[in-house]
């Protein structure tokens, strides 16, 4: 069982940046795939970036090049940076995890991935 724990979010501005944060419980440097997801007001949950046991990196196109998605050296926490936020980035954003060695979960692709956060807010106001 790997429980996983999110904070960082808040509220910004258009524009502004926010680093959001995953805590294991357990080891999660190898041998797993991290994933970062979103749930918007009346939306359906999104996969937006992911990170695979070797270090590949995949992101949702609407985020690709604002956001950046890392492992820490530890192993047990994985992070998001969140750059040029938008009015549209605000949700509830969930990190998740699979044990995965090969790049599969990269598809983002969240009935794949078993173990969940709580989620953490972020609101980006115009």
């Amino acid at each position: 069982q790997v429980r996983l724990m999110e904070s960082g979010g808040g509220s910004v501005q258009d524009g502004g940046s926010l680093r959001l944060s995953c805590e294991a419980s357990t080891f999660v440097g190898s041998g797993f795939c991290m994933g970062w997801f979103r749930q918007g007001p009346s939306q359906e949950r999104e996969g937006i970036a992911a990170i695979d046991s070797g270090g590949l990196t995949h992101y949702e196109p609407s985020v690709k090049g604002r956001f950046t998605i890392s492992k820490d050296l530890t192993g047990n926490i994985f992070y998001l940076q969140m750059n040029d936020l938008k009015p549209a980035d605000t949700a509830l954003y969930l990190c998740a995890a699979v044990r995965a060695t090969a790049s599969w979960c990269l598809n983002l692709l969240g009935h794949e991935f078993d173990y969940w956060g709580q989620g953490t807010q972020v609101t980006v106001s115009s």
